[in-house]
């Protein structure tokens, strides 16, 4: 019996078709992608799918951090543009060809991974749709995984059902089907279209706040509401659920960029993305490490002496529970308030929301405009009710959630970006209408140097990585002590 292998439908359009130069165009592309690797596994990419000429940077972006990586399957979930069908369809033939070659398709893998209903094996997303076109969104990562790689075998899935019941469905299935194997699972996905640009990048991100955050469900309701857009939402949800399922806690941005950034066209662009998710590697690389703790700092204290005592963050805490407790109709007594000045001095302050390791709701007060205890008072319940990434906190998970509060030193414009002291210093950065904050802790947290810490102001932002470097461009820091009911004894 012949094989099974799905020719490529869009060599010569999206990526070259001669092989040789086609390989020369990606390798060009991986040489040159100077990306600060993020700390531990890397079991999961997010990459777009536009034509190399416009996405092929921002995907070298991911494809150069897995070079030569010890990966025997990969698995990659692409959303369908070329048909209609109500579940995700996994290839049941033998192979892809690309201008590279063949790559075997893990048949028994795929099998396994399939169960019926909402994920069956089948052509449908893979052969010819209607109208004779043939799905690029899967096509146009294998030639960048054959030169990063090298030979392994493949499990393509495409997604003709991107509702929250086929997500969940097929990232429990990857989640329980790759435990234990050596297997990378890739999301295909372009962000926003054809929108002015700096449209685009607010729209945009929502989207990377949602995925570095591992909040599936705000990134299923932004979509839903239209607040975000990208036509694999549901690949890059059900490759977070996967790999939350295998281990996984840190979702890392490497590159971002639209169109316009390539055709000098902002009136009408495409959004790119390419993200890392990864786990804690076995020889602790990656794990958690208290804020400032690479610095060097004490006590997490990011500022220049610890002016907030003991019994203030206390305080402060317990009366951040009260507020949060008080508007779920919880028990909640106020706690009595110490003796001490800094609760009525203004300062600004954020209030930091955790649930089981993931960001839950941040929010708060840059200037100093109200009293600390003021301040903290407000941002508890702006951070678990009005943080628009997530939704409401409820009373079912407040007992699981961790409160920490960074209180904030006076902001300081700075000329020379080598001044930003990683570890100590907060930044906030301004550009075309766009203002982006990081607070001090994450850095530390991300293992992030410098230029990394500015690249991801500016994604924070709406901004192009590196555009910090441009003119136009306001760079302010501050410091900040930083503590947490765990550090505190009190959860």
């Amino acid at each position: 019996m012949p094989l099974k292998v799905r020719k490529p439908a869009v060599a010569g359009q999206f990526y070259a078709a001669d092989p040789a130069s086609l390989r020369a165009q990606i390798s060009e592309l991986l040489d040159g992608s100077q990306v600060c690797r993020p700390p531990g596994e890397i079991i999961a990419l997010i990459c777009p799918h536009a034509g190399y000429i416009y996405s092929g940077g921002v995907a070298a972006a991911g494809y150069s951090l897995i070079s030569g990586g010890p990966y025997e399957t990969v698995v990659v979930i692409a959303p369908c543009h070329v048909d209609f069908f109500g579940y995700s369809s996994v290839y049941d033939g033998d192979a892809y060809e690309t201008p590279l070659g063949r790559i075997p398709v893990d048949r028994e893998l795929a099998s396994r991974i399939a169960g019926g209903g909402l994920i069956r094996l089948g052509g449908a997303g893979h052969e010819l749709g209607r109208g004779g076109r043939g799905e690029h969104s899967l096509e146009v990562q294998l030639p960048f995984l054959q030169v990063a790689i090298g030979e392994f075998r493949l499990v393509p899935i495409v997604m003709g059902d991107q509702s929250a019941p086929a997500i969940e469905a097929l990232g429990a299935s990857l989640a329980r089907e790759l435990k234990g194997a050596r297997a990378l699972i890739v999301a295909s996905t372009d962000l926003s279209h054809f929108h002015d640009d700096r449209s685009a990048r607010s729209l945009d991100g929502v989207f990377m706040e949602n995925i570095s955050s591992f909040d599936v469900e705000g990134l299923r309701e932004a979509l839903a509401q239209g607040s975000t857009e990208a036509c694999g939402g549901g690949p890059a949800a059900a490759a977070l659920i996967a790999a939350a399922g295998l281990g996984a806690d840190r979702c890392s941005i490497l590159r971002y960029a639209t169109s316009g950034d390539v055709s000098g066209d902002r009136g009408n662009v495409v959004g790119y993305v390419s993200a890392a998710i990864t786990r804690p590697s076995p020889d602790g690389e990656g794990t958690e490490r208290s804020p400032g703790e690479s610095a060097g700092l004490s006590a997490r204290d990011g500022s220049s002496g610890q002016d907030v005592p003991r019994e203030a963050r206390i305080f402060l805490l317990r009366l951040a529970r009260s507020v949060i407790r008080s508007e779920l109709g919880l028990d909640a007594a106020p706690p009595p308030q110490p003796e001490s000045r800094v609760l009525g001095e203004k300062r600004g302050g954020f209030v930091t929301l955790k649930r089981r390791g993931q960001l839950r709701g941040c929010i708060g007060y840059i200037e100093a405009i109200k009293p600390l205890a003021e301040t903290v008072e407000e941002m508890a319940r702006a951070a678990a009710f009005r943080d628009t990434r997530f939704r409401p906190v409820t009373a079912r998970e407040i007992d699981d959630i961790e409160i920490e509060i960074s209180v904030l030193g006076p902001v300081e414009t700075i000329d020379d970006p080598g001044a930003v002291d990683v570890g100590r210093h907060g930044i906030i950065i301004s550009a075309e209408g766009h203002r982006g904050l990081l607070l001090p802790q994450v850095a530390a947290e991300w293992g992030w140097d410098r230029e990394t810490f500015l690249d991801q102001t500016c994604v924070k932002a709406g901004l192009p990585p590196n555009r910090w470097r441009g003119p136009g461009v306001t760079i302010e820091v501050f410091s900040a002590e930083i503590f947490s009911e765990k550090e505190l004894g009190l959860r």
